[in-house]
């Protein structure tokens, strides 16, 4: 099942996307869950699937603005070099990882399905990075391998936009390339966990303009996700809600030579398997 959030005059709602239209759910339940938040925290996406059942699709997208599906998670934890090959892009001879690269981004540097990312005045190398995303439906602290699907609630899909002159402003992070405002963004949906298995051989896709970019699958992860679920969790409480970015494959943008950074009238396309595609147009910030 696809869970949506989206803005409907003026208002944040959240609904089920149908190949008929939406089901908009909040008029339903916004006494007891406000925001996809709530509906995560209560693990109600059984109460609401039942729901559904006897309704019909009472929008089209033409008629809201999509969201970010979770818009107020309190954690969105990122998986910078994940993939085989992706140490080798950064040609600095340096040994494989032994354990991931994680930096956090706030929920205001990202947007919805079908808005544009920002490209800043301070820089022109706005770059693209598709990447498989975990929906946390389960809270846990040093959850086990075994148990970490568990865990999730659903898939989305980020494109992971990063200002790339601005993760080496510093030694140590990549904290300000990655957190300018509306630079990136995930959707368009939550597919439920129930569509999905393993999670071992999913194809992630990003294409500029209808040109491919990044191909390649899950099964070339450094760190597979129930690794990524029981490492992160060790160091912090995984929450309902919260957002892991499980790393995306090689060809972004910085590694052309020359670099093919985003400009504005770009389309950006990630496509996964099982979920859907994150489309996003690319405009200039008015100051």
């Amino acid at each position: 099942m696809k869970f949506v959030s989206f803005e409907f005059k003026g208002t944040e709602n959240y609904g089920i996307l149908t190949e008929e239209g939406i089901i908009n759910l909040s008029p339903i339940f916004n006494h007891k869950y406000s925001k996809m938040k709530d509906i995560l925290e209560a693990q109600a996406f059984p109460e609401l699937i039942k729901a559904a059942k006897i309704m019909s699709p009472d929008l089209q997208m033409a008629d809201i603005t999509m969201l970010c599906p979770v818009t107020n998670p309190e954690k969105i934890i990122c998986v910078g070099v994940n993939y085989n090959n992706r140490n080798a892009e950064y040609k600095d001879n340096s040994n494989d990882p032994k354990f991931p690269s994680i930096f956090m981004r706030t929920p205001g540097s990202f947007t919805g399905h079908d808005t544009n990312l920002v490209r800043p005045p301070e820089s022109p190398q706005l770059d693209y990075e598709g990447e498989i995303t975990l929906i946390i439906g389960k809270a846990g602290r040093r959850i086990k391998e075994e148990d970490a699907l568990d865990h999730i609630a659903g898939l989305t899909i980020m494109n992971e936009g990063t200002i790339r002159d601005w993760v080496r402003h510093a030694k140590f992070n990549v904290t300000q390339g990655k957190n300018f405002c509306n630079t990136g963004s995930f959707g368009p949906h939550i597919s439920s966990m129930d569509e999905f298995g393993e999670l071992t051989d999913m194809r992630i896709q990003t294409r500029v303009n209808g040109e491919l970019r990044q191909n390649d699958t899950t099964a070339s992860m450094m760190f597979p996700i129930r690794y990524l679920i029981s490492y992160i969790s060790t160091f912090c409480e995984l929450k309902a809600g919260d957002v892991i970015a499980t790393g995306t494959p090689v060809g972004a943008g910085a590694r052309f030579d020359p670099p093919k950074y985003l400009v504005p009238g770009d389309i950006v396309e990630v496509t996964a398997e099982g979920i859907g595609t994150l489309r996003n147009g690319i405009e200039d910030e008015v100051i």
